[in-house]
Parts: C-alpha cells; structure tokens; sequence
C-alpha cells in the first residue's frame, strides 16, 4: 500500500483564492491490477486556466485539476514500465493508480541534460499553445510586427522566441522591470513594463509607430481594448487567455471593440492547443528541437515541496513567476 498526498478545493474560489480553499489530504492506494501503473510525481504544473477552469470542471472536495511528471514506480501494463516517465493529467496528487488511459510517454529521444520538469512548460503544454497560436491562428508571417502581453509568462515567452524563430519584429508587455529585462534577453525588440508606463496607448505606439499584424492575448480587460486600436487594418488576434479578469468577484463589462474591429476588419480567434492534439508528437519533437539548437531559453520558477502548491497557484496568479511555474515534489 503506498500513501498518496492530494490537495483538494474545499470550495469555489471567490475572488482571489486563498488557502482556506485548499486542504492536505492522505489517501492509502491498493497494489496494481492488470495494466495498471502507479505514478509517483516529479514536477507538477500551476497554471492560469486552473482558475477559471475550477468553476466548471470541478466539484467541491475535488482534487485540483492538473498536469505532471510521473515515474512509473510499479507497472502491470507493458506500455509503461517500470522507471519510465509519463505526462499525467492527474491533478494535484503524489501518488496516482492509472490504468494508462491518457498517460503520455515523455518523448523516448528527450536528453539527459535537458531537466523533465520541462514537459510541462516550453515542450509541453505552453509550448504546443504558442506553436498553434502563432502557425494555426495568426498565420504569422515573416517580416510582420507581433504583439504579446504577459510574454514573460510560460506561454508569452515562448510566443516571442517562435516569432523571432520566423524572422518577426516582436514587442512585448510584462508586469515588472526585471521581467523586461528578461525579454530584452530573449530577444524581443521592444518590451515595456504596463504597470510604469504613464498611458499604455502611448506605449504601445512607441514600441510599434506602424502599429501590429498580429496580436498574442494573454490577458483580456483594459489591456485589449488599448491594443485592438493599434492594430493594422486586416489585423488578426488570437486569444490564448484572460488572466486579467480570472479572479473577478463580478464579471467585467465593455467597452466593446465590434465598431474598431468592423473599421479595421480585424480576425479575433479564441483557442486552445487540444485542437490540434493529432499534431502533438511532432510539434512536442520541433520545440525539443529548438531546445537543443540553443534557439528557445526556458526559464521556471521551481517552488520545492508538495505542501506548497497552493501558494506556488496563487504566486503564479499574482505574476510571480518568470517562465513557468511547476512545483518539484
């Protein structure tokens, strides 16, 4: 019998979680029957779309929703032997009894020097988003000016690195001096801090005088009513996320851009990367590829220790991080 650790929601966040939303449970796990595998954990994910995604996804006393790691510790399933490694939607759990469906093989040529923790960060999820937003949904050409916000973020990062990848003049937002130096470094042309500036349109024009083909939307809110009016006539958005409004006690409302996106015929498309998931392995080997080829950095902030995945979540909600957010078990 092995003990697993699991955080579960005690309740749906209102507002801004907080850790009385959260509890620590044990659960003891039964030995493995034919083709099952236990998982032990290694790195687990904390993203933004926990947030929204809890309110419709999960039940009070569920355990959180999520991605990791996993070693395969014991297996009576030939698929996935004993000390190979696994992308596991199991949630936020040590310990997972699996009977294989939905485990994904981390890729057989992944090198040793490269940490797995990255599975759920630049070749994993966030990665495969900013590959289709960039190819599926904006078409980004070479040559053309590409806006992103949040691009210090897990998915924004790698957006910026893929379009310079492509030979595109990009322009970045982040919440923090240090996180603008750390676009510097990753080469993007311009970025900006939108908490400092005296008025983000001015930014945004500076950064851009001949305005953008192509915005990366992170963020929603205030932020996207600025960008939509910098625009190029025959624009095209795509919208990955929302984060700005993720813990409003009350919807938002307006302004709305319809009479500026009529004018400038802009194309707004929302996504997520599970459209295309037919495309996965080989999009999971060109971005391991990038890794390799020094053309794709990967920065994460690693918070150590199981019990603090609920402060990791809400860090990450607060920008914390630079990169991507995984906890190390």
């Amino acid at each position: 019998m092995v003990q697993a650790k699991l955080w579960a929601m005690t309740k749906h966040f209102d507002g801004f979680p907080k850790n009385s939303d959260f509890e620590l449970k044990v659960e003891e796990l039964p030995e493995p029957k034919d083709g099952e595998v236990l998982l032990e954990a290694e790195f687990l994910s904390v993203d933004p779309y926990m947030r929204p995604f809890s309110r419709f996804r999960m039940k009070e006393g569920d355990v959180m929703i999520g991605t990791q790691v996993a070693k395969v510790i014991q297996s009576k399933n030939p698929a996935f032997p004993v000390g190979s490694h696994v992308v596991s939607n199991s949630g936020w759990r040590t310990h997972t009894l699996s009977d294989g469906t939905g485990l994904i093989p981390v890729l057989s040529e992944w090198p040793k020097d490269v940490s797995l923790s990255l599975a759920l960060g630049t070749i994993g999820m966030p990665g495969l988003t900013a590959v289709y937003g960039i190819e599926e949904v904006l078409g980004l050409q070479k040559g053309e000016t590409l806006l992103v916000n949040a691009a210090a973020g897990a998915v924004g990062s790698v957006v910026g690195q893929i379009a310079k990848i492509k030979g595109c003049k990009v322009v970045g937002s982040a919440g923090s001096d240090a996180k603008v130096a750390y676009l510097k470094e990753l080469g993007f042309d311009e970025a900006f801090n939108y908490k400092t500036v005296g008025s983000l349109e001015e930014a945004l024009r500076k950064a851009s005088p001949e305005g953008y083909d192509c915005f990366f939307e992170n963020v929603g809110g205030s932020f996207s009513t600025a960008a939509l009016e910098q625009m190029k006539n025959c624009g095209r958005i795509a919208v990955c996320g929302s984060i700005s409004t993720y813990n409003d006690s009350e919807p938002q409302t307006g302004p709305y851009p319809y009479f500026t996106m009529i004018i400038k015929q802009l194309k707004m498309e929302g996504f997520m990367q599970s459209r295309w998931q037919h495309k996965h392995p080989e999009t999971l080997k060109r971005l391991l590829a990038w890794v390799k080829e020094g053309k794709l950095q990967c920065r994460e902030h690693v918070t150590k220790g199981f019990e603090n995945m609920p402060a990791a979540f809400m860090g990450m909600l607060k920008g914390e991080n630079t990169g991507k957010a995984v906890v190390a078990v």
